[in-house]
């Protein structure tokens, strides 16, 4: 058996534990197999399970969901952040950079949040599937986008996205990976839009808080409020809050993160 490996879990996009979407932060010594970290993310059973590998310009971070390796993970690079911050392994003032399948991402502080730069993901409209209604039980759909996510469905209204409750076997069997839905925040909300996303391909049947998908939605949420900084709640059972700013070609998320359990990796 070698050396134990530090994990920490971390509830991200949320100011209190046992809110927001939990992610695994495991920092490796030297590269470990593709086969050790699904493994791991599969024993660890969250939504993702991040592996970050120190190098010369910032670090190396991967992402695994229980069953995949994925290409962006808005939740788990922000745990990776503040765990990079708050265990020593970084300044405060020093920006985390992060090399990965989506190429370079930068972190950085500004008060009690972290500022996640990320790339946009635009989307194009799209007939509705007939297999997507029944996927999503015959919700009421405004419309729909395509993206490298997944389709982004626009529905009536908050309360359409909060009861949703879709038929997961129909959507893993959709041809895409991911499934946004949003609307409109109720007018009585300080949020813009509420959204929630489900991934059962992925192995996740509902993500609890998802920044990949808010790349998505802020292009799409611009074009119709026409306005490119927002509030947005992702309406999960866990909930959490994500700031969104869109620029040009990228999207800039803000949120707050919390520890919640520190161990070791003994195997």
């Amino acid at each position: 058996m070698g050396l134990a490996i530090a994990i920490t879990q971390v509830d991200a996009f949320t100011d209190a534990p046992f809110a927001g979407n939990p992610a695994a932060v495991c920092l490796l010594r030297e590269p470990m197999s593709d086969r050790w970290m699904q493994s791991i993310a599969q024993e660890m059973n969250l939504s993702e399970t991040a592996f970050l590998l120190k190098q010369e310009d910032g670090y190396n971070l991967r992402w695994f969901t229980p069953a995949v390796e994925i290409d962006l993970c808005g939740h788990a690079t922000l745990a990776s952040a503040h765990v990079l911050w708050s265990e020593g392994h970084l300044p405060p003032e020093i920006k985390a950079r992060f090399h990965t399948r989506s190429g370079l991402l930068v972190a950085k502080q500004q008060g009690e949040w972290i500022q996640l730069d990320f790339p946009v993901n635009l989307s194009q409209q799209i007939d509705i599937p007939p297999q997507l209604t029944e996927a999503l039980a015959g919700a009421a759909i405004d419309e729909v986008w395509q993206s490298s996510l997944g389709y982004l469905v626009a529905l009536d209204s908050e309360k359409s996205v909060r009861e949703l409750s879709p038929h997961f076997g129909v959507m893993a069997n959709l041809p895409v990976h991911g499934v946004i839905v949003t609307s409109l925040a109720d007018e009585a909300s300080h949020f813009d839009f509420v959204s929630r996303f489900f991934a059962p391909q992925m192995g996740i049947n509902e993500d609890p808080v998802t920044g990949s998908a808010h790349c998505c939605l802020a292009p799409f949420w611009r074009d119709r409020l026409h306005k490119s900084e927002f509030l947005a709640y992702q309406a999960s059972a866990r909930g959490g809050v994500i700031k969104v700013q869109y620029e040009g070609d990228r999207v800039y998320l803000g949120g707050q993160a919390v520890t919640v359990l520190r161990g070791e990796l003994l195997a």
